[in-house]
């Protein structure tokens, strides 16, 4: 997987965010961001431990990427519009991309930003299964 950096998420997924997923709660400013939370999200799945990668598959990866923007609040409002943006950025930026009906998306994230945080594991496993399910190869 290709890594995505904190300014290609300033420059592309929360420009996406703020512009086309407007709602009637604005996206402040980039550099209102909490410090240093949206970097712990973005270096989570290439995490280890003793030689083994805690997320070994792209799908295990997009999928930590997604869950955490969405519950460790790295902005002050738009996480989950971030995050949606951020993980069709991943997948473009990787060749892949998904088709899913955009109100089954916003759905989905509203569950993932709803469950509870000792259902960490069994929420990433599920999002695990939506992308897979979803998932296509990109076609220019």
């Amino acid at each position: 997987m290709q890594k995505v950096t904190v300014k290609e998420i300033e420059h592309v997924a929360f420009k996406l965010a703020q512009k086309s997923m407007s709602f009637n709660e604005p996206i402040p400013d980039f550099g209102t961001r909490y410090p240093h939370v949206l970097e712990s999200c973005l270096a989570a799945p290439f995490q280890s431990f003793g030689a083994k990668d805690l997320y070994p598959t792209f799908i295990g990866k997009i999928s930590i990427i997604f869950y955490l923007m969405i519950k460790n609040h790295p902005f002050q409002n738009g996480n989950k519009r971030i995050a949606m943006a951020t993980l069709f950025y991943i997948l473009y930026k990787n060749k892949k991309w998904m088709k899913v009906d955009t109100q089954a998306l916003y759905n989905f994230a509203m569950w993932v930003a709803q469950s509870p945080p000792t259902a960490k594991e069994e929420v990433v496993s599920y999002i695990q299964k939506f992308v897979k399910k979803y998932i296509v190869k990109l076609v220019k």
